[in-house]
């Protein structure tokens, strides 16, 4: 947390505010608060502590922040290998954690070519320092804010060939978008700049459950950035013109699972663009 300290008449900076002096340490932020949930160190007091709050209501939240990244890594995989993507535009990657997109789909096919696309200033350092690529690929990243989908566009055609192909990737970013149209209007501007044949990857939390929402009551108390909750069919409106891949929009631990696990209020799915 950002802290500072009087000293002989002068002002002492906390480590915290000398290594990242463009993040501001005293606001909880979504990225720092996720990458907690999953165990990483990118985070700070202030998220640790929104985070706790909400283990207390919800205790298997870490556990459902893990789950929704293996769908994320099996949805690459699928995308990568059978389907025959080649070209990846994760938007709202929030900060780096194992098995990001770029080695997931590089570890099936080291050609393929992903862009991220973020505004938090602490991602944008850690994705300048760790998002490397394999030499038969590429890796860029895009310093956007979602809403501003002609400007991530714009960008990502710097390394993406909007002629080919492209899974465009929304994971758990589209609950900060409150209004539904709004929402929609996002999805369908990435998907008619990419052409037939290219993907939505899509997942979010689902108002299924009290625990959940009461989650997100919490959260929406403390953070600097809300987080809606949609119902399954909701969502599933964000798919409209799209073929849904099997097993269609579901629990994303329903969506091909490598073993059994029981379902979780976060919802995701894989459409094609036909």
């Amino acid at each position: 947390m950002l802290t500072t300290s009087s000293v002989s008449g002068r002002t002492r900076v906390s480590n915290d505010e000398q290594r990242y002096p463009d993040v501001d340490t005293s606001v909880p932020q979504t990225a720092r608060i996720w990458n907690y949930l999953l165990g990483g160190k990118d985070n700070f007091a202030v998220d640790r502590a929104v985070a706790d709050q909400i283990l207390a209501a919800q205790p298997e939240l870490a556990e459902h922040a893990r789950l929704s990244r293996d769908f994320h890594g099996r949805a690459v995989r699928h995308l990568a290998g059978a389907a025959g993507v080649r070209q990846f535009l994760d938007i709202g990657t929030g900060l780096p954690t194992a098995d990001n997109t770029h080695q997931v789909a590089q570890s099936v096919a080291p050609d393929s070519r992903i862009v991220y696309v973020d505004n938090d200033p602490l991602v944008l350092t850690h994705a300048r320092a760790l998002l490397t690529s394999r030499p038969e690929g590429a890796t860029s990243y895009v310093d956007a804010d979602m809403h501003d989908m002609e400007l991530v566009l714009r960008e990502a055609g710097r390394t993406l060939d909007f002629s080919q192909p492209v899974a465009v990737l929304f994971m758990g970013v589209l609950g900060h978008v409150e209004d539904d149209a709004v929402a929609q209007t996002m999805v369908g501007r990435a998907m008619d700049a990419v052409p037939a044949g290219s993907h939505l990857v899509l997942c979010d939390g689902t108002d299924i459950t009290p625990e959940v929402v009461d989650a997100a009551r919490i959260w929406n108390e403390s953070a600097a950035l809300p987080y809606h909750l949609r119902s399954p069919a909701r969502l599933a409106q964000l798919f409209d013109g799209l073929e849904l891949v099997d097993p269609g929009l579901v629990s994303v631990t329903r969506w091909r699972p490598d073993t059994e696990v029981r379902e979780i209020d976060q919802y995701g799915g894989v459409g094609r663009k036909p």
